[in-house]
């Protein structure tokens, strides 16, 4: 089954709503007008129930089926990120410093779509929960959600979301059971010495050997550390010391990025780093201050949900543009927080390939809003024959 009619006969409403999301960028959790907007959708569509300020900006939409039967919760993010736009598009950012660089502009828009035609058709049983979440990009509001209790509160059974995919062409699923992006933790450190004068370093403790010190030895931690057989990535990203050719700097600030799979290798890491930091300041005779995150856990796919999504997905761009058993990648969502809590499947949409995520130029292609939308409104209506 191609993308569904109703759907197509809206999508230039849904470009319009997508643009105007693009043009008016939130960070965080400082989602109101971007929750705000949300909401006007809602209620226009004619939605059951609409309950605002979870996770202070995040909307939860009901939609009751034709019946008793399953609940199932579909889940979009609305945030944006901190970075100035380079598309030159008619729609682009009107904010300076923010731009949806992730596409969480059309995730937000492929679930409005969805609703409105769940709500057109109520063609399904039981109830679908809407899942407007804020910083995905930051503090990860889709934990926050969870520990607020939207899953309990809301009798949400199985959960599912759709990320964009700019590595893939227009209109290709790919999912996997089981792991399918990383945990990811963050580090940033403060080597601390003494300062002064670059032609008398005897007079200082230089804090920028043992800073490179410090940067080749993390790197083992990969390579002579972790079990070779489990995916492990740790990346320091920042290094930041001095100020002139001709000053010795008192301070050197220095951070980071883990990713990992297993439980043990993420254990091994946080460890390794920290003693690598206090054995290596010791050695050169400076202060070190180890600030250490755990962040988000793995995105795990439960393996019912996956293959039976996949299969949805199959029915809307035929089976050859679905790839059912992807390998992991290191990237991190917080969705993962989600599936802890509920059975259910992550899966991406191709949208061409372009500029990837995170990049000034990235724009969400548009042709794919009714194709994400399709999939979640088919995904409702066959769910029931699941039980």
């Amino acid at each position: 089954m191609p993308v569904l009619n109703r759907i197509a006969g809206f999508s230039d409403d849904l470009t319009a709503w997508r643009r105007h999301l693009h043009a008016h960028p939130e960070l965080g959790l400082d989602c109101h007008e971007t929750a705000g907007f949300v909401v006007a959708r809602l209620r226009e569509i004619g939605v059951d129930a609409i309950h605002e300020g979870i996770a202070e900006t995040g909307v939860v939409a009901v939609i009751e089926g034709q019946g008793p039967g399953p609940v199932t919760g579909l889940r979009a993010d609305m945030d944006a990120l901190p970075m100035d736009e380079e598309t030159g598009a008619d729609w682009a950012s009107t904010v300076p410093g923010r731009m949806h660089a992730c596409g969480h502009d059309g995730h937000t828009t492929m679930l409005l779509g969805a609703a409105r035609y769940l709500v057109e058709t109520r063609n399904f049983t039981g109830r679908v929960v809407l899942l407007f979440q804020p910083a995905e990009e930051t503090i990860g509001g889709g934990r926050i959600m969870v520990e607020e209790g939207v899953m309990d509160r809301f009798g949400i059974e199985e959960v599912y979301a759709l990320h964009c995919d700019p590595f893939s062409e227009e209109g290709r699923f790919s999912t996997a059971p089981g792991a399918l992006m990383a945990a990811v933790d963050d580090f940033d450190l403060v080597l601390t010495g003494k300062g002064g004068h670059g032609a008398y370093p005897q007079d200082c403790i230089d804090p920028i050997p043992g800073a490179l010190a410090l940067g080749q030895a993390l790197q083992t931690v990969v390579s002579r550390n972790a079990d070779p057989r489990q995916p492990l990535v740790v990346s320091l990203t920042k290094l930041h010391g001095g100020s002139a050719s001709n000053v010795i700097p008192s301070r050197v600030t220095m951070g980071g990025t883990v990713r990992s799979f297993d439980a043990a290798t993420r254990d091994l890491a946080e460890r390794r780093i920290g003693e690598l930091c206090r054995s290596i300041a010791e050695a050169y005779g400076l202060g070190v201050e180890i600030d250490y995150r755990r962040n988000y856990p793995p995105t795990i796919n439960h393996a019912d949900q996956a293959n039976w999504a996949a299969g949805i997905a199959g029915d809307i761009v035929g089976e050859a543009l679905v790839d059912a058993n992807v390998p992991p990648e290191m990237g991190a969502e917080d969705f993962s927080f989600m599936l802890e809590a509920r059975p259910g499947a992550f899966l991406f949409l191709g949208q061409g390939k372009g500029p990837s995520v995170h990049h000034p130029e990235f724009d969400f292609n548009d042709r794919v809003a009714p194709i994400g939308a399709s999939f979640f409104a088919r995904l409702i209506e066959t769910r029931h024959a699941r039980g």
